[in-house]
């Protein structure tokens, strides 16, 4: 049972081929950084940094500073592969092109 000056925490780090979910404790105050540090996420991921990495609890972004509570699950986000407007784009785009033609001269039904 958790006491008073003690939070349980987890960390999550998806990837596309692992999730990996790490558990910590961490003393009450503790921020998301103090989170991340404490679950040792960061020895099993080198190319995680604490300056340039983006992390939210539960889904919504947060700043580092913010506070945790009992029982958070810290997220760490990868970037983005891909601009989702850019994508929407250029599909739009595509879409648009492949309807000018209006389908093959045979298939009009006529036998």
């Amino acid at each position: 049972m958790a006491t008073t000056d003690t939070l349980h925490i987890e960390v999550v780090y998806p990837l596309p081929h692992e999730q990996l979910i790490m558990t910590a404790q961490v003393p009450d105050g503790a921020s998301i950084r103090d989170g991340i540090q404490a679950s040792g996420i960061l020895e099993h991921y080198p190319e995680l940094t604490l300056d340039t990495l983006e992390a939210g609890v539960f889904g919504k972004l947060a700043k580092l500073d913010a506070p945790l509570r009992e029982r958070d699950r810290i997220e760490i986000y990868r970037p983005l592969i891909a601009d989702p407007k850019a994508v929407r784009k250029q599909r739009a785009a595509e879409g648009k092109n492949m309807k000018k033609g209006g389908g093959d001269a045979d298939s009009t039904g006529d036998s």
